[in-house]
């Protein structure tokens, strides 16, 4: 496994209590939560239902429901909730002095 960039994406101010943010990455739109108790998550930012912006979503303890069709996700492990199936990429975080940074794949250059 190669080694992960951590990426700076902000402060915890930054983001309300059970609330989230989105953030552009080269991989793509990752979605950061924060829950009541200020634990920090990050997926991707796109249900596999029907594509809906999960940042968007409402934030209960350590899930988020779809603002779509109201599936549920976990913020731990990405995976729905309940009768439905699927599951998003779940996205390592780290909090340091109030500093949220993201753990993203090296962006490999083209080699052609």
């Amino acid at each position: 496994m190669s080694e992960m960039d951590w990426i700076a994406i902000g402060t915890l101010a930054d983001i309300p209590l059970r609330g989230a943010r989105c953030v552009n990455t080269p991989q793509g739109k990752i979605g950061v939560f924060r829950t009541a108790d200020d634990q920090i998550f990050a997926i991707e930012d796109h249900c596999p239902h029907k594509g809906g912006p999960l940042s968007q979503g409402i934030v209960h303890g350590a899930s988020v429901t779809c603002p779509l069709h109201n599936w549920v996700f976990s913020l731990e492990t990405g995976k729905a909730l309940g009768a439905d199936e699927g599951a998003v990429r779940t996205i390592p975080v780290r909090v340091e002095n109030g500093r949220i940074s993201l753990a993203l794949e090296p962006v490999a250059l083209a080699a052609e």
